[in-house]
């Protein structure tokens, strides 16, 4: 691969000297770092130190087969390195730590994905149905085993024709009185379980998801723990089949499964929601049967959380190489000068890697408070308690929105992490090839990020309807202010410590007032969910024959208020850790960060502001000033910002970093 040069005398940017304006003050990296770890920095910093070198060793260059036996030995690696039983019942070995759990998942995410994944599938989905759908005979029975990796599984929702539709599942499961037994069947090729991590070689038992009937009668989906194979060998009416090489992760043995009326015995119902009796009666403490199956969905949202977490992970490792290769890549003389310019001293790819790495740090604090959140909420469930549903159901709305900032984030910021490596990073081993690989499936599973986007959006209507159906005219007023970010949007963790920010009134002279560039967010996230649910009304006031078609005509509003709402808890999280920090240094250099973060989005999004007469073009210009300005001041501190990340650097496994 070369490097094609310009002809002598044509325009290039010409870049101005480095700025010297770097924030003022020594920044002690180590304080840094943990800030970024958050609320479980100890047990990033244990994996960090414990971690065998041998597990983030290169895998770009093995046959599928190879990738599969390397990930299977490093998973045994992992299960006697421990970490992973963390999130489960102390009862049972774990630790009642589910947000350690979730941070030790981060941590193989700067190593090759597929170790990540396998894992995940292993003790997060495998295990963690067992640990949230189960009682204790399931949890007595299988979680020692599994923890031990002495019973491997896999976590059979998926179908080929319905993946992100799961209460329209196909595959059955009819209860027979007659021997105690359910009968679980695949009865088309569009129902067979897809996709499935596990299903191909390794696992010996599956969760199944499945449409229950007892009495002639469905009872929606439930989920039953199926044997597949014995001594190696498959059991009688099981099938499976291999999905093959993928785009990446081929460490992760996908494939697929379908059952010939294959019995299991009663107690196989994982029934924390649901049972059915001897004689096939059944019975829930949850009545609504969309209620229940949103419960169960509901019990396990930690894999949306711990897909955020390994995106952004992923996402760090891709910036790492890419900065560390432009701090040193030369590239065009500067006029009149002899030497070439480091190419990260250029405006242009400040801004492309910058800007990312400043939305890295943002979506790493929000990443913290949606930990702790889920950490509250899951020692509940572990101590066999249920938590609050209101609590609960804006947990899950905040999962689902930050899962699609992750990943979609890593999508763009992979591509161009090796856009801004040239040729290099096109070369498989500068591993950004196979960062990008790996991640891009990241949008699509545990919830497609498009649809995840709508049912945000949907849940922020639902509380727009709740809190606000009733009001008079002064009670509208008030929602169009400070009442309706307080009230209904629902604050974030971070909300007390920046609660006084979102008042209307006076407009700044300077861009870096956090007050206003907080208040910018909340007004059009206010805006346009307040539009959108005028639509919405609009929409279903029509007969029933016009009224799918005009739901469906609001499907890019929904989208819109579902991004607007995730950028404004973004940006609290973010202002929110920078109040937490006690160091002088640390927090001026976050501001910094903070501000570039908001000030890039608020230019991104400047189409809006101005048309709907909320910025004026001058202050769109300066924003993009501000934004320049910000770059620069940055460049110097490029370093201290990676050690935040707190990588060792041979993680990285890139030939362009030393």
């Amino acid at each position: 691969m070369t490097t094609v040069e310009l002809p002598a005398g044509t325009p290039v940017e010409a870049p101005a000297e480095t700025s010297t304006d770097a924030p003022s003050g020594p920044v002690d990296t180590d304080v840094l770092r943990r800030v970024l770890d958050g609320r479980f920095a100890d047990v990033k910093e244990k994996f960090r130190a414990e971690a065998p070198n041998h597990l983030f060793s290169a895998s770009y260059d093995l046959t599928t087969s190879e990738h599969r036996d390397v990930t299977r030995a490093r998973l045994r690696t992992l299960a006697e390195l421990g970490g992973h039983e963390l999130g489960f019942s102390s009862r049972f070995g774990g630790a009642d730590s589910p947000g350690g759990q979730v941070a030790q998942f981060e941590m193989l995410g700067f190593g090759d994905a597929s170790l990540m994944i396998k894992s995940g599938v292993q003790w997060g989905l495998f295990g963690g149905a067992v640990q949230a759908l189960g009682t204790e005979r399931h949890h007595a029975e299988l979680l020692g085993p599994l923890l031990r990796l002495e019973l491997v599984g896999c976590f059979g929702m998926t179908e080929s024709g319905h993946g992100s539709d799961v209460s329209s599942i196909g595959t059955t499961a009819t209860y027979d009185p007659a021997t105690q037994e359910f009968v679980v069947n695949t009865p088309d090729e569009l129902s067979r379980k897809d996709y499935i991590g596990g299903a191909a070689e390794d696992a010996e038992v599956a969760v199944v998801f499945a449409q229950l009937v007892t009495g002639g009668e469905g009872r929606g989906v439930h989920a039953f723990v199926v044997p597949l194979r014995r001594d190696g060998v498959d059991l009688p009416g099981i099938w499976r089949g291999d999905d093959g090489r993928k785009m990446g992760l081929n460490g992760v043995d996908n494939g697929r499964l379908a059952f010939d009326h294959v019995r299991v015995p009663r107690e196989a119902l994982l029934n924390r929601y649901a049972d059915v009796a001897e004689d096939g009666t059944y019975s829930s403490p949850i009545a609504s049967a969309n209620a229940r199956f949103f419960t169960m969905l509901g019990a396990l949202v930690k894999g949306r959380v711990s897909v955020s977490g390994g995106a952004q992970s992923q996402t760090k490792v891709a910036l790492e190489i890419a900065l560390r290769y432009g701090a040193e890549r030369k590239q065009f003389k500067r006029p009149g000068g002899s030497d070439e310019v480091t190419v990260l001293d250029y405006l242009a790819h400040q801004r492309r890697l910058l800007i990312p790495l400043a939305t890295t740090y943002a979506l790493s604090f929000a990443q913290d408070e949606l930990m702790g959140e889920m950490d509250d909420l899951l020692r509940v469930q572990l101590a066999g308690g249920e938590a609050d549903s209101a609590r609960q159901r804006a947990f899950e709305a905040h999962a689902a929105a930050l899962k699609v900032a992750s990943t979609w984030h890593a999508t763009r910021t992979i591509q161009t992490c090796r856009e801004a490596c040239g040729g290099n990073g096109y070369l498989a081993d500068s591993r950004l090839p196979l960062l990008k690989a790996d991640t891009d499936v990241f949008t699509t599973f545990e919830g497609d990020n498009t649809v995840l986007l709508q049912l945000v959006a949907k849940g922020l209507l639902t509380s727009y309807a709740q809190q606000f159906s009733d009001l008079d005219t002064l009670g509208m007023a008030r929602f169009a202010t400070r009442d309706f970010i307080s009230t209904y949007a629902g604050r974030s963790p971070a909300a007390s410590l920046v609660a006084d920010v979102v008042e209307a009134g006076r407009i700044p002279d300077d861009l870096h007032d956090r007050a206003w560039q907080i208040r910018m967010l909340s007004e059009r996230e206010r805006h346009v969910v307040e539009s959108l649910a005028k639509r919405m009304r609009k929409a279903r006031s029509k007969p029933e024959a016009e009224r799918f078609a005009a739901i469906d005509d609001l499907q890019d509003h929904l989208l819109l208020a579902g991004r607007a709402h995730t950028d404004r808890i973004v940006a609290e999280a973010f202002a929110a850790a920078i109040a937490r920090c006690e160091d002088p240094a640390v927090a001026a250099l976050l501001a910094d960060v903070c501000d570039l973060h908001v000030l890039a989005l608020l230019e991104a999004e400047k189409g809006w502001y101005l048309e709907h007469r909320r910025m004026t073009t001058l202050r769109a210009k300066a924003i993009t000033s501000a934004v320049n300005a910000l770059c620069r001041k940055l460049r110097p501190s490029t370093e201290e910002l990676l050690a935040g990340f707190g990588t060792p650097r041979h993680w990285l496994g890139s030939r362009l970093v030393g």
